[in-house]
């Protein structure tokens, strides 16, 4: 999640980087696009559209390839409905950030009987850094790049963000650069280069974290909801067993081991309905009868 609202703060703050080195073309006019495309709960990847005077980039970030729906199907489903409302040229860009093995990173297209959808793939890890080092905007990006020494990349990296002028820039890229390291690179090496108290003090990291919080919490009160909804019904069903249990005994005397642990197996709506005929029952046959005409 850390990682989703870095990079939306990244594209969004600084989207004609972002054309620049993904379109190789100089763009100003360039509009966020808040459309309601994005309509799944999506929660592994970070999703922003761009619109410039001709084209619309999609520029999607992955950290793993497994995506439901599938990542292609989506690409397609995306420039469906972006063709669709906008009818401009369309480019479509997926960046794998952690390095992987998986076959997933390398497909770059989807296919059905009669219709093929291809987009762009990059698998950040095989990428050239010195592009992604030439603005200070996309450096957080190049500490995941091609490299035979991580550590010094590291350092290079860091060493272009103590360069940057502006305060307030500087200490935003550094929170960025921290946070999408940690991806690759362990904390105390981070640490080494980087200054934490970044951190703490900048503006952009206490954003990303209230918008991580409130993710997280949005998150947590749909499971709470589910899971309150499963409590109660387990709770209902308990109190129906105890109540059919009760009436059983007072009907037929006591009933054995083996069909009490039947009776705990049956849902709630089969204990309700199994409290609706016991009073026709005149022994235990009779309801041996009627459990194994369910379970049939």
């Amino acid at each position: 999640m850390t990682y989703d609202n870095t990079l939306k703060y990244l594209v969004e703050q600084y989207p004609e980087d972002f054309i620049r080195y993904l379109l190789a073309s100089e763009a100003t006019d360039i509009q966020i696009l808040k459309t309601e495309l994005n309509q799944e709960p999506i929660r592994a990847d970070s999703v922003t559209f761009l619109q410039t005077a001709n084209q619309i980039l999609h520029l999607e970030f992955q950290t793993l390839p497994a995506s439901t729906p599938p990542l292609p199907l989506r690409m397609l489903d995306y420039w469906v409905r972006l063709y669709r409302q906008y009818n401009c040229d369309i480019e479509q860009v997926v960046i794998f950030l952690k390095p992987t093995t998986s076959e997933g990173v390398f497909v770059n297209e989807f296919n059905a009987r009669n219709t093929t959808h291809r987009y762009r793939v990059i698998r950040i890890w095989e990428e050239d850094p010195e592009p992604l080092m030439l603005s200070p905007d996309l450096l957080p990006l190049a500490t995941l790049a091609r490299t035979d020494s991580p550590q010094r990349l590291l350092q290079q990296v860091a060493v272009q963000v103590s360069m940057i002028e502006e305060a307030a820039t500087k200490q935003s890229i550094s929170v960025c650069t921290q946070l999408l390291a940690g991806l690759v690179f362990e904390p105390e090496l981070i640490r080494q280069f980087l200054r934490r108290e970044d951190m703490r003090e900048s503006a952009i990291y206490q954003e990303i974290l209230q918008e991580g919080l409130q993710e997280g919490r949005e998150q947590g009160i749909e499971q709470g909801i589910e899971q309150g909804i499963e409590q109660g019904i387990e709770q209902g069903r308990q109190s129906e067993l105890r109540l059919v249990i009760r009436l059983l005994t007072r009907r037929l005397g006591s009933i054995n081991f083996q069909l009490q642990s039947r009776l705990q197996e049956l849902s709630l709506a089969q204990l309700e309905n199994l409290g609706e005929v016991l009073l026709d029952f005149a022994n235990e046959a009779d309801l041996m009868n009627w459990l194994n005409t369910i379970e049939n």
